[in-house]
């Protein structure tokens, strides 16, 4: 087994690369890291490109040997702890990562799902995984970004997903006005959170209706509010006046479910 121990490598100075989104659009790669999202690639049958494990980790019997079964039939690489470190993005890895290949980029919209979900500036890692996460766990598969949106495939954005990645097609919309005049033309209801909204989320039908999530600081953007059919608020009965962006995400997601299970 030959293990990789020079940081001067050209696939290591190349992973290296995937750490910044302009490479990452360049490459049409990514990085996924830690046991569960490897084993969900492979689950998945996500575009595997390199897969890379801390050769020490293996020494210390730290990765499964069925895990080291299965990713020996891919392009798989060993390096040393020092090169391990730095590749990894998590301060406490799990010694293995793999670089992904981006599905073909695919911006048309699936309209025979019936609930369409928007990001609209949201920027926080956090927020944009478990955003995912939710949409995936409500049986949707796509979410549209809109421009000025962060980057759905920053490492940490990744992790959080905790395996969404793989089923959820991001379509990224450069002109995000020109996008929901293309969704109202298809009779979706369009409808944005807003602290200024007389009706509640409780209020309004979300069959056959795209759901705007704003950014977490400015919410929704005027552009995209003035071309919205309803806004809707989280009726809050404490002091606090607004939610973390992937928590009302959730909310009003799953006000949708539950009017789904009622019909």
């Amino acid at each position: 087994m030959q293990v990789i121990t020079s940081k001067d490598n050209e696939i290591i100075k190349s992973i290296k690369k995937l750490k910044e989104k302009k490479y990452r659009e360049e490459e049409q790669k990514y990085i996924v890291e830690g046991i569960k999202l490897i084993e969900e690639a492979i689950l998945e049958k996500a575009k595997i490109d390199t897969i890379v494990v801390c050769e020490d980790c293996v020494r210390n019997q730290e990765l499964d040997s069925k895990l080291l079964y299965e990713i020996a039939r891919y392009n798989c690489i060993y390096v040393s702890e020092r090169i391990f470190s730095l590749i990894t993005d998590v301060k406490n890895p799990q010694g293995i990562l793999a670089v992904i290949k981006k599905e073909e980029e695919n911006k048309t919209i699936n309209y025979d799902e019936d609930l369409l979900v928007i990001l609209d500036g949201v920027q926080d890692p956090g927020n944009l995984g478990t955003i995912l996460r939710t949409v995936d766990s409500i049986g949707l598969k796509q979410i549209i970004v809109a421009e000025g949106s962060g980057d759905i495939f920053n490492p940490k954005v990744v992790r959080s997903t905790m395996g969404a990645i793989y089923r959820i097609k991001v379509i990224e919309s450069e002109d995000i006005q020109k996008t929901i005049s293309e969704i109202k033309k298809h009779k979706f209801k369009v409808i944005s959170t807003s602290l200024k909204a007389e009706k509640s989320i409780y209020d309004v039908k979300y069959e056959k209706s795209a759901i705007i999530i704003g950014n977490e600081a400015n919410g929704v953007s005027q552009q995209v509010t003035n071309l919205s059919d309803e806004l809707v608020k989280i009726p809050m009965l404490g002091v606090t006046e607004s939610l973390n962006a992937s928590v009302a995400a959730g909310i009003v997601l799953y006000e949708y479910v539950r009017q789904k299970l009622n019909k």
